[in-house]
């Protein structure tokens, strides 16, 4: 080396040796191959209040986050809201203002056990204006990769306090933002939802501008579709309404509008577990409708946990349903008895049912002992007293329905008795179903709850004289009574005849409906036969 570094002098070249590799190898490898760790989105901590006196009503929020970071947000409202309506729109604000600044991981403290036991699932929403609230914060909620509501006392909720009543507190050394908004229509209104939310509900949008102030998109081909759809639609009540066929006016919904209509018919207090098609008719026969109503009540259906758990399971080859003909409504009755069912209060434990062969309409009454004697006292209170002597009952060969007392009541009374045979119990075809009716709503209502069966039964009636049959494409409420119930869902969502109900021009609708009682009856009785071709 030293040989080599004195020859290459004479060319002004100096030789330097090189040092060892080892440890710079070392190094790029491990910042090469290493990986790197990633960050965890850290748990921001939201605090809402609301507040409502005779002064007005508003909301306080706080959002904490990373890094001493602090949003407050103070907002006033333009409309009249109580205390619990100012706590769901101080909580949604919340959630809101969470969701645009991007955040995955939330938790919520409100010094409302109300709101925070409801939202929670501890406590049952009933009342219709908090229940759509509450489908609201639903699926705000779903956003977030975790999210927990939880109640604190009103101590430790002092500064979402004030800002609720337009005041702030401020703690030194923090990177605080405050904003200051005024809500003009609860968050539930559709006016609201279409305004704040325009990408939500598009296609109401469109219609809702160009029927307003006659606002068309700029692309010539979705202006002439927004013109051709607008002629089926109208502005009432400063609601929008599609014109329908079943019904005149149908309001038009929105996403989260839509999701409490369909709870309510579903699975409310008048709801009836029915198929996807069933549940759509009868959310246009209660006068609500959006774009993808029928996929929507399909997927329901199959999301729904009681309809999954206790469906039918359908074994045998389609066939034509085929229905037996009264001449009058009221005419012929069929008869059976369920049971025994889990005791329940007063020591009930069966069913006896009667169902009406044209209007499809049951009448059941829990008893304790099925002897004849009760059985006759059932018909001549709920029957006959009710709806007047029928012409013939169906019933099988129990000894209740065969007694000599009772054969004796109907006979004076000149109604014919029909009994079906043991080796052809289905004569009684119409019972029967009626009894599967009863019972599959009950085991979908009640889940492990048996002994409350006769405390639902009203409601599973109820639901089913709501609902179109599909023999006779009518409700049984309908035929029976001329025109179709005032159920919850067009208290909670007001449908049009809700809207424009006048107590002068009703008298007059009812009595209209009453003359044109028997064109729907026949209607319904040509569509029960065209059911036995």
């Amino acid at each position: 080396m030293t040989a080599w570094s004195i020859k290459l002098s004479e060319y002004g070249i100096k030789y330097e040796s090189r040092g060892a590799l080892k440890a710079q190898c070392l190094a790029d490898f491990i910042a090469e191959l290493t990986p790197s760790v990633p960050l965890e989105d850290q748990c921001w901590i939201l605090h809402v209040d609301g507040s409502s006196n005779t002064k007005g009503s508003g909301a306080g929020i706080i959002l904490e986050g990373p890094d001493d970071m602090m949003l407050e947000l103070a907002i006033k409202f333009d409309f009249r809201a109580t205390n619990n309506q100012a706590e769901y729109e101080a909580l949604l604000a919340g959630l809101r203002l969470a969701k645009d600044v991007g955040v995955k991981k939330l938790r919520c403290c409100s010094d409302s056990k109300l709101i925070t036991e409801q939202v929670g699932g501890s406590y049952q929403t009933k009342e219709p204006q908090l229940r759509r609230y509450n489908l609201m914060v639903s699926h705000l909620t779903s956003s977030f990769d975790h999210f927990q509501i939880e109640h604190v006392p009103r101590a430790h909720n002092v500064r979402a306090d004030l800002l609720s009543k337009l005041a702030s507190t401020k703690r030194p050394g923090q990177h605080k933002i405050i904003i200051q908004e005024t809500i003009s229509a609860p968050s539930y209104d559709s006016v609201a939802v279409l305004a704040n939310n325009p990408g939500q509900s598009s296609w109401m949008l469109s219609i809702w501008q160009y029927l307003t102030d006659g606002t068309l998109p700029s692309d010539k081909v979705e202006a002439s579709k927004v013109k051709a759809k607008s002629c089926h639609f109208t502005l009432e009540a400063g609601e929008l309404f599609k014109r329908g066929f079943s019904v005149p006016l149908l309001k038009c919904l929105t996403s989260d509008q839509d999701e409490y209509v369909m709870d309510e018919i579903h699975r409310g207090i008048c709801g009836k577990h029915s198929g996807a098609r069933s549940m759509a008719a009868r959310v246009v026969r209660d006068g609500s409708y959006w774009q993808t109503m029928r996929s929507d009540c399909k997927a329901y259906v199959q999301k729904c946990q009681a309809c999954q758990k206790f469906g039918n399971l359908h074994q045998l080859p389609a066939t034509t349903l085929h229905s037996m003909q009264s001449a009058w409504p009221f005419a012929w009755w069929g008869m059976d008895i369920l049971g025994p069912f889990p005791i329940a209060k007063g020591q009930l434990k069966f069913l006896v049912v009667w169902i009406d062969y044209f209007t499809k309409w049951i009448e059941a009454e829990p008893l304790a002992w099925i002897t004849a004697t009760n059985v006759q006292r059932f018909t001549w209170k709920k029957i006959i007293c009710r709806y007047g002597l029928p012409q013939a009952i169906t019933t099988n060969n129990g000894k209740q329905f065969v007694d000599k007392n009772f054969e004796q009541f109907l006979k004076q009374l000149g109604i014919k008795h029909k009994v079906t045979s043991v080796e052809h119990p289905q004569t009684n075809g119409q019972a029967e179903a009626a009894n599967k009716v009863i019972l599959r709503e009950l085991k979908k209502r009640l889940g492990s709850s048996k002994g409350e069966w006769v405390e639902e039964l009203p409601s599973v009636l109820w639901a089913y004289h709501c609902t179109p049959q599909t023999t006779t494409q009518e409700s049984p409420y309908r035929l029976t009574y001329g025109s179709n119930a005032m159920i919850p869902v067009e208290v909670g969502e007001p449908s049009h005849r809700r809207l424009t109900f006048t107590e002068s021009q009703n008298g007059e609708q009812l009595s209209l409906d009453r003359d044109l009682l028997d064109e729907t009856r026949e209607h319904a009785r040509v569509q029960e036969e065209a059911c036995k071709l």
